[in-house]
């Protein structure tokens, strides 16, 4: 029976830089290697393993071969926990952080947000941090870019490549107007009336919102990077909208919005996740603002669905 050889990292970092880079050459150049040197790389590497990893013949570009293809994923998973490893031991090295820097959704609920900072402030007072504020994408560009090295997340974190994260809870979103504008008025709303009135829409300039909608029912739309401002333009009557219902409560007690009820477009639940880099883990610090962020959204209640935003 034929026993594979045991590879070394740097086989698979250059078996998955070629693969990347579509070539030998263009390997060598981003690992700063000659050509020589990835070329016998890999044929020690398929000298290990007694397969053949790439398709030479009759291309100037590799090809995988079917082994190549079935270990690919493999060496992917090895590659991301090698990195996982060296990032979390240099964490413990350079042990307390100085500062964090901490990126929210606008939609996380300010008490919670205020709930665990406090208790963040008491636990590290000599660490400061640096809080940003953002909306739907920006969050994730913003760890992904190192501006952030955590940040709390609504849904469009998950499946990035390069980004680790966890359940934080959620939000319940609700469809809201003032009570003097047209679908204020309605008690039962008919299907589709909600197209005919000018819809506010959340948005921002990240990479990860270019060019997609999220549950946006009218053609007519006004589109807003703030929330506070679309918060104010419902309580004006200026169009429709789903808000974060613990940002509305008060002007629901008050009367100043109301709750609509547009049986196709209920709202629902707007998901947190609380994210990092997988090569940057967080340190103390960070990882007990995550812990802290997780442990409250655990309680929350789950509804179905995510509203418009």
């Amino acid at each position: 029976m034929n026993e594979p050889g045991t590879p070394t990292f740097d086989q698979l970092r250059i078996f998955l830089t070629i693969v990347d880079t579509g070539s030998f050459a263009a390997a060598g150049r981003k690992l700063n290697r000659a050509v020589s040197v990835i070329s016998y790389g890999i044929a020690n590497l398929e000298a290990q393993l007694g397969l053949s990893l790439f398709d030479r013949e009759g291309t100037r570009k590799p090809q995988l071969t079917v082994a190549g293809r079935a270990l690919l994923a493999e060496v992917r998973s090895i590659s991301h926990g090698i990195d996982g490893l060296r990032a979390k031991v240099k964490g413990l090295l350079d042990g307390l952080e100085a500062e964090v820097n901490l990126a929210v959704d606008v939609m996380l609920p300010a008490e919670r947000l205020g709930k665990v900072l406090r208790a963040f402030a008491r636990e590290f007072p000599t660490v400061q941090l640096r809080l940003h504020v953002e909306a739907l994408g920006a969050i994730t560009a913003m760890v992904l870019d190192r501006g952030a090295v955590i940040g709390l997340s609504g849904p469009l974190s998950a499946g990035v490549e390069g980004i680790e994260g966890m359940a934080a809870g959620s939000v319940p979103m609700v469809p809201v107007a003032a009570p003097d504008h047209p679908l204020g008025r309605m008690g039962a709303i008919p299907p589709g009336a909600g197209r005919d009135h000018i819809q506010l829409v959340l948005t921002d300039r990240s990479r990860f919102t270019e060019g997609r909608d999220y549950a946006v029912a009218s053609p007519k739309t006004w589109r807003l990077a703030d929330l506070g401002a679309k918060h104010a333009l419902l309580r004006e009557g200026i169009g429709w909208g789903n808000m974060p219902l613990p940002m509305v409560e008060p002007d629901l007690v008050a009367g100043t919005l109301v709750r609509l009820a547009m049986p196709d477009h209920p709202g629902g639940t707007y998901r947190f996740a609380g994210i990092w880099r997988r090569d940057t883990p967080p340190g103390p610090a960070a990882s007990w603002l995550l812990d802290q962020f997780v442990a409250l959204g655990r309680d929350d209640r789950e509804l179905d669905g995510m509203g418009d935003v």
